[in-house]
């Protein structure tokens, strides 16, 4: 009688173990947040040593970004676009997303939008990278008072989200091909007032309590 020979599964290949690691990564980093992952808690739930996730990804910020699929880093790009004088940040914001957006990275970035969308953990990923990695970084480098960055940075998102939803994801017209420069000159001056124009004297009375 033959002896029947169980073969194994296909190991695991190089492609396989990334992708693994990824999934792992984008669970954990939505549950708890960037500071509240760690390298080895990941590569646990991955089922790989911690060497090998430095191996693929080098660092934890590298490893966020890739579970993200962030197709460019824009805290690279928020030094220039806020140096200089600061009557201009605004303009200077609006025309570096308009030309990031109008790039290759559009698309993906794009493709990242919808997913968010779609799914909740990789929008809890995506709130966790928009704080982080670019409100907090504008905060610091224009040196916002504490106590008004956060709504400063918000209101900048306001407008930021809105030109790209518009504009890149469901295309308005004409808003969707208007000349770039036309655009800066329109939102430029809203995102100058919120970020560096003092903010309006707060109501006395709470929300709601109309006298």
């Amino acid at each position: 009688m033959a002896r029947t020979v169980r073969r194994p599964g296909r190991r695991p290949g190089k492609q396989d173990t990334r992708e693994v690691i990824l999934a792992a990564a984008r669970e954990a980093f939505a549950e708890r947040g960037y500071d509240g992952a760690s390298i080895r808690q990941i590569a646990g739930s991955a089922g790989v040593d911690p060497a090998l996730v430095h191996h693929y990804f080098g660092t934890k910020d590298q490893l966020f970004l890739d579970a993200l699929q962030v197709p460019i880093d824009p805290t690279t790009l928020i030094p220039g676009a806020v140096a200089g004088d600061r009557r201009g940040v605004g303009e200077r914001l609006i025309r570096t997303v308009l030309r990031v957006w109008d790039s290759a990275a559009g698309g993906p970035a794009a493709a990242m939008i919808r997913s968010a969308v779609g799914n909740e953990l990789i929008a809890r990923m995506l709130r966790e990278f928009i704080a982080r990695r670019i409100f907090k970084r504008v905060a610091a480098e224009l040196d916002l008072d504490p106590a008004e960055a956060p709504l400063r940075v918000s209101l900048l998102a306001t407008q930021i989200a809105g030109l790209i939803m518009v504009r890149y994801i469901i295309k308005v017209e004409p808003f969707a091909s208007a000349d770039p420069e036309l655009i800066v000159a329109l939102v430029g001056p809203t995102v100058q007032r919120y970020l560096i124009d003092p903010l309006p004297a707060l109501p006395d009375h709470p929300p709601g309590d109309h006298p």
